[in-house]
């Protein structure tokens, strides 16, 4: 099937242009594995059509609703404001400026927090300006390179603390929204503790939507353990955190974040201009396809699109691009994968991981299946980076949706009791793959699940079936 290619997945971020019954289906069929929407484009009721498009027409995509957080944008402009190098622009904190002669931006109190000759950017780092002045609550700025500045775009003032709550009130509309209209994740912008990911999983209460923590500045860095312990996926933003960091270190810290992430069997999304010449042109520069490579190589679960497939002029060949790129990293990955792979020592299953670690290499092993409520045994299989894919089947559909953005991971839904007192559900499981056509008869699977539920025990079985014999002993037809 498709997907055992797919291992390394595909975010999307769905905009106006591709917002469509065809453009989406193709998406979808060339590589896409998750649709992102971004809350701080468009309004409310254009995403709530959306999702709703998304869930009719790719009922097995997950959604990945990214939320401004404390995020500092330009507001809705008339015109896209264009500067020559050494012009003057005036930023404002005051609403109602469309750019003609000042610019709106969405934080009520950053002039609060500038003097003159501070660095400000904007556009993930792109545009650079110095302060001239603050007079009330307006900011002079001189443009210190020619450019555009447009709608929606972020406003970074690097190293400059801001104080206020960690969700605000605006968080809490659009987590609201989310948790309305069911998408599978939200992307939280700006994470910086363990509290700000625990203060937000007070509201939603459940399992879904899930929470992508979104390390964007310096104490995200500094407190990576306990925001990679909390959250259930992490997104490594690295416009901002070029900006709010240092540039030049951001593969390093790209590379450490990964690392983190793998050792707390968390899925690791690199974002930001992956593809960013396929906006325009139908073809990747080269320091992209090494882009995407080492990214894939360093142990991603996926990669991102955002202008590439939200505003861009070849959409679908960015995603058809990006995945042949991957496929080939990938394999490449497989075939020099060092048979002694450390084994994280924060897994609370480093018994069961290394288990499953040496049968999957040693053993003809064509295949693995997760049977799992939560998804947690998932995680940890698809951490160990093995060549066979991972089909994670759950009883709980919004939670199976989401294991698709897990690393070579296959969510499947099966409406089946799992027991606690026997171990009856695992073949009605696997039978329910095989009826699926996911399992063939010839396949050599490895089975990991949690029989007989106690505190503290989330993965405690491990079998090997060749799938004939089990037609066999169940009489299946």
């Amino acid at each position: 099937m498709m997907f055992y290619n797919r291992k390394t997945k595909i975010v999307a971020t769905i905009g106006p242009k591709v917002a469509n019954k065809s453009k989406l289906e193709q998406m979808y069929k060339t590589g896409m594995s998750v649709a992102r929407l971004n809350g701080s484009h468009n309004n409310l009721e254009w995403h709530a059509k959306v999702i709703k498009l998304i869930k009719k027409i790719l009922p097995d995509c997950p959604i990945l609703l990214d939320i401004p957080g404390k995020k500092i944008r330009t507001t809705k402009l008339l015109i896209d404001k264009k500067f020559k190098k050494n012009d003057t622009l005036i930023l404002t904190t005051l609403n109602g400026f469309n750019g003609e002669q000042k610019i709106s931006i969405t934080s009520r109190d950053l002039h609060l927090y500038l003097s003159k000759g501070d660095i400000v950017f904007a556009d993930d780092g792109t545009l650079k300006f110095k302060v001239l002045r603050v007079n009330k609550k307006d900011i002079y700025l001189k443009a210190l390179s020619s450019g555009v500045l447009k709608s929606s775009k972020g406003i970074n003032v690097p190293h400059v603390r801001f104080k206020g709550k960690l969700v605000t009130s605006r968080d809490i509309s659009m987590i609201n929204f989310a948790i309305k209209n069911k998408v599978d994740f939200i992307g939280i912008s700006f994470v910086e503790s363990a509290k700000h990911i625990d203060d937000i999983k007070k509201m939603i209460k459940n399992n879904i939507p899930q929470i992508v923590a979104k390390i964007e500045n310096q104490i995200g860095l500094d407190n990576l353990e306990e925001i990679n312990d909390s959250a259930d996926a992490i997104m490594i933003d690295r416009g901002d955190l070029s900006t709010e960091t240092n540039i030049q270190t951001l593969a390093v810290n790209q590379k450490k974040i990964i690392k983190k992430a793998i050792e707390f069997s968390k899925p690791v999304i690199v974002a930001t201009e992956m593809l960013d010449n396929m906006i325009s042109k139908p073809y990747p520069t080269k320091a992209e396809v090494l882009d995407i490579s080492n990214s894939v190589l360093d142990g991603a679960s996926a990669t991102m699109l955002s202008g590439e497939t939200a505003v861009g002029d070849y959409p679908i060949e960015a995603i058809k691009v990006m995945s042949e790129i991957s496929a080939v990293s990938v394999r490449d990955k497989y075939e020099n994968y060092s048979n002694s792979k450390k084994l994280s020592k924060y897994s609370e299953n480093i018994g069961m991981s290394g288990a499953i670690n040496s049968l999957c290499r040693s053993l003809p092993i064509s295949k693995i299946v997760a049977i799992t409520i939560s998804g947690y045994a998932a995680r940890v299989v698809s951490s160990l980076m093995l060549q066979q894919p991972i089909i994670a089947i759950s009883n709980n559909k919004d939670l199976a949706r989401s294991f698709n953005i897990l690393h070579g991971t296959k969510g499947v839904y099966y409406n089946t009791k799992f027991f606690r007192d026997s171990l009856e559900h695992v073949p009605k499981c696997l039978n329910h793959l095989r009826k699926l056509k996911i399992l063939k008869k010839d396949d050599i699977i490895l089975v990991t699940a949690l029989g007989y539920p106690g505190s503290g025990r989330r993965m405690n079985i491990i079998q090997t079936h060749l799938v004939k014999d089990l037609i066999k002993s169940f009489h299946w037809k």
